[in-house]
C-alpha cells in the first residue's frame, strides 16, 4: 500500500490557518498527506516534537515564524519542503534553504487580487471617479466637468513602479486599453518588458507624465522613501498616485503637500507607514487622499486561492512534475 508522506501545519496564528486551508483544502491535504491534527507554533512545538521530527513537508501561511537554522535542524530534520501560503517569505526563508529545504510561495496566488484591485482602481481613476464622487449631488455639473478633465481612458498614460508579479499582472490586463503603459523598474529584463507592451521610463518621468502612477515595488529595506515629495509635486493637475506597494516607500509628508497644493489630484492609500489610520493626522485630514484598509490583498474567500496553489505545487513535487512557484536564494534578492 502507498505510504502517505507526513505533514505539519505551521503558523502562530491558526484562525488564519483555518481560513487560508478551509474545509475543502483541508479534505485535500488529510486525502494526499498524513497530516498532524494539531497547527504547531514556537509554543506549542516542543510538546509535538514526534511529529515535528516525522514531517516532511511544512504547510503554512500567515504567522509563520522564523526559525534559525540550529533550530530547523533539531525540530524538522526530515522535512523536505516547505509550502507557504502567503506572499513575502524574507523573515524565515534563508535559514531554510541553508538547510537544503526547498520553499515554495502563494505570492503569485496573492499577486492575483492586488492586479485586480489596481486594474479597477485606475480604469475608476481615469474616469474622474474618485474627486468627482466626493462632491455632493447637488453639485452634479461639477462632478462632471471635472470627470471630463480627467480625460477618460483613451490615450492615457499609466506609470508603473516595480514590474514583479504584480505589476506585471497590471501591465498585462492594461493591454486590453487603449493606454500607454510606462514602467520603473531596474531589475526587469528588456524582453519582458516587450512582451508586456510597456515602456522604460524614470521616476520622473513617470511621475511628471502619466495620469496615473501606481506603486509595486517590492518590500526592501533601501526603498525606504524612494517615491518622495518632489516626485509627487510633479504630478500633473488630475493625475491619481496608488500605493498596494509598502507606506513606507512613500514620504507621507511629502504626498500631502502635493495633495494640498493641488486639490485636483488623488492619492488612493492602501497602505500606510503607521497602521491603522491616525483618525488626527495629515492624510486622515487631507480630503483628496483616500485610504483603504489592506482589502487590495486576498481576503474573504480569495485566501483559499494561496492554499490551492500551494497544494497544486506539492502534488507536482510528488508526481515528479515542475513546480511553479518555488523560492531560491538568487530569487530573495529581488522578490518583495
Amino acid at each position: 500500500m502507498f505510504k502517505k508522506k507526513t505533514a505539519v501545519l505551521l503558523t502562530s496564528e491558526e484562525h488564519n490557518a483555518k481560513r487560508v486551508y478551509d474545509s475543502n483544502m483541508l479534505s485535500r491535504l488529510r486525502e494526499c498527506y498524513d497530516l498532524y491534527e494539531t497547527v504547531l507554533c514556537r509554543k506549542n512545538i516542543k510538546n509535538h516534537m514526534d511529529a515535528c521530527r516525522k514531517a516532511e513537508y511544512i504547510f503554512s501561511t500567515w504567522g509563520m515564524e522564523h526559525f534559525s537554522e540550529k533550530e530547523i535542524k533539531e525540530y524538522f530534520p526530515n522535512v523536505k519542503c516547505l509550502f507557504y501560503a502567503a506572499g513575502s517569505v524574507q523573515h524565515f526563508a534563508a535559514e531554510f534553504l541553508s538547510c537544503g529545504i526547498r520553499v515554495f510561495s502563494a505570492w503569485k496566488a496573492n499577486a492575483v487580487p492586488v492586479a485586480e484591485y489596481t486594474y479597477a482602481q485606475i480604469l475608476l481613476a481615469l474616469k474622474g471617479f474618485y474627486h468627482a464622487s466626493r462632491k455632493s449631488h447637488m453639485q452634479y455639473y461639477q462632478m462632471s466637468k471635472y470627470a471630463d478633465k480627467c480625460g477618460g481612458i483613451y490615450n492615457a498614460k499609466i506609470g508603473i513602479i516595480g514590474v514583479g508579479s504584480i505589476g506585471g499582472l497590471v501591465a498585462e490586463k492594461l493591454k486590453a486599453n487603449d493606454v500607454a503603459v510606462y514602467y520603473y523598474d531596474p531589475y526587469l529584463p528588456s524582453d519582458i518588458a516587450q512582451k508586456l507592451n510597456i515602456q522604460s521610463a524614470t521616476l520622473e518621468e513617470i511621475f511628471s507624465s502619466c495620469d496615473v502612477v501606481t506603486n509595486h515595488l517590492a518590500n526592501k529595506k533601501e526603498l525606504t522613501g524612494i517615491l518622495s515629495g518632489a516626485l509627487f509635486d510633479r504630478m500633473k493637475p488630475y493625475a491619481v498616485f496608488i500605493n498596494t506597494g509598502r507606506g513606507r516607500q512613500v514620504d507621507e509628508k511629502g504626498l500631502v503637500k502635493a495633495m494640498r497644493k493641488v486639490k485636483t489630484r488623488t492619492a488612493l492609500l492602501d497602505v500606510l507607514v503607521h497602521e491603522p489610520l491616525n483618525p488626527f493626522s495629515a492624510i486622515a485630514r487631507c480630503k483628496n487622499i483616500i485610504v483603504t484598509p489592506h482589502i487590495a490583498g486576498s481576503l474573504g474567500k480569495e485566501v483559499v486561492r494561496m492554499a490551492e496553489y500551494m497544494l497544486d505545487d506539492a502534488e507536482k513535487i510528488d508526481n515528479d512534475e515542475t513546480p511553479l512557484y518555488e523560492v531560491t536564494v538568487q530569487m530573495l534578492k529581488t522578490m518583495a
